[in-house]
């Protein structure tokens, strides 16, 4: 059975392939869900994450921009913008514990990420949480 995290996951997967420029996220998403056994409960809280994403990229977008120093948003890897953006979303819009979000993220970057992204992730989330 699919946990929150698997979901998580699959939730990056689906934002990593809407920014590498696959738009059609609603066909996407359910081979991804499909192919990691993601269903039911999992299912609809992924689902309402990845439209939570979309729905507010703009303002997400800009709350990450924001706290970068000395650092390019565009120079941003896809799969750890995948991660930014969707613990921000969690961050600011949901009410979700903010240690689990930050932990999940951590979690993620660790096994899908570059060595130097975990901390990168962390000190970005943890100011946004901050309001920094």
């Amino acid at each position: 059975m699919a946990t929150r995290t698997d979901a998580r996951i699959s939730v990056v997967s689906v934002l990593f392939a809407y920014d590498s420029g696959n738009e059609n996220i609603a066909k996407n998403k359910e081979a991804i869900y499909e192919e990691n056994k993601i269903k039911n409960k999992q299912k609809e809280f992924a689902d309402n994450l990845v439209s939570g994403v979309m729905e507010n990229l703009v303002k997400i977008d800009a709350l990450i921009n924001s706290r970068l120093k000395d650092w390019d948003y565009d120079r941003i890897g896809k799969v750890d913008k995948a991660i930014l953006r969707l613990g921000t979303y969690e961050i600011a819009f949901t009410d979700t514990d903010k240690a689990v979000i930050i932990n999940e993220a951590l979690n993620m970057a660790k096994t899908l990420c570059a060595d130097e992204s975990p901390k990168f992730i962390n000190g970005l989330l943890d100011k946004i949480n901050k309001g920094d």
